[in-house]
């Protein structure tokens, strides 16, 4: 019998919403989950647009690891990158 995923709710950007490889890799993290819901939705929205921008798996493999790690070193957004053009 398979037993039901209980998803854990994140919060969500200003546009964007966490895709699941983000969504997992945050709630991975009390830690993580703590400060991400203490970020604003604003600075949410730049750090999943940024994720979603990467064209290539490795790519957006090596961004959820160092938003997390970025994350729990007192980083608010993304660094080096020019924003996200969608809000």
């Amino acid at each position: 019998m398979a037993k039901a995923m209980i998803k854990a709710k994140i919060s969500p950007g200003v546009v964007h919403n966490p895709p699941e490889d983000l969504r997992t890799a945050i709630i991975s993290s009390p830690m993580v989950l703590e400060i991400w819901e203490d970020i604003t939705p604003l600075a949410r929205n730049e750090w999943i647009c940024w994720i979603e921008d990467a064209k290539k798996p490795e790519t957006r493999n090596r961004r959820i690891a160092r938003l997390c790690n970025d994350l729990l070193e007192g980083k608010r957004r993304p660094c080096c990158w020019a924003g996200c053009p969608h809000r």
